[in-house]
């Protein structure tokens, strides 16, 4: 019998520690944006897909330079394997994204960035920081940086379904 309780106080310590790690949210793992117009963008929604959110900035020289890829990624795979969500930071005004996203023919949701969206998600130490989420929901990369098409195929590959 003492064996017995000896053995149950160390199984204590280990089920607690368990319980609380499982318990705790993985950053990014379900995240709910709101974009400009409106609409609810969960990670979830999006099982079976690749999922790109995009943080950049009105400012940010090598944002505007990696739009186009991301664009043509979006407009070619958004209805078979792949989801594009912007998130622009350190901007003037709605109007002034509004005026950047439609002269760059930005065809993704826009989220307007802020303290939920990093809560959320996680922080960008640079701009652009891109979280690449396969197609589980699981966050498998972070590239901070110009991203370019190429890259980005060469995660997801180019295999369509």
């Amino acid at each position: 019998m003492r064996n017995f309780l000896f053995s149950l106080l160390l199984a204590i310590p280990i089920i607690a520690m368990s319980q609380s790690a499982s318990a705790e949210p993985v950053l990014g793992s379900n995240f709910v944006l709101k974009d400009t117009a409106g609409v609810k963008h969960r990670l979830a929604n999006y099982k079976g897909k690749w999922v790109l959110v995009n943080y950049w900035a009105t400012w940010c020289s090598p944002c505007l330079e990696e739009v186009p890829d991301l664009v043509n990624l979006y407009d070619h795979r958004r209805k078979k394997d792949l989801m594009v969500i912007g998130v622009v930071f350190d901007y003037e005004s709605v109007q002034s994204v509004k005026a950047y996203v439609d002269d760059m023919l930005v065809s993704y949701p826009i989220v307007l960035g802020d303290d939920s969206v990093t809560t959320q998600i996680g922080a960008a130490d640079v701009m652009p920081t891109t979280f690449i989420y396969n197609p589980q929901g699981e966050l498998v990369k972070i590239k901070r940086g110009l991203l370019t098409k190429a890259y980005v195929e060469k995660i997801i590959g180019q295999n369509q379904p």
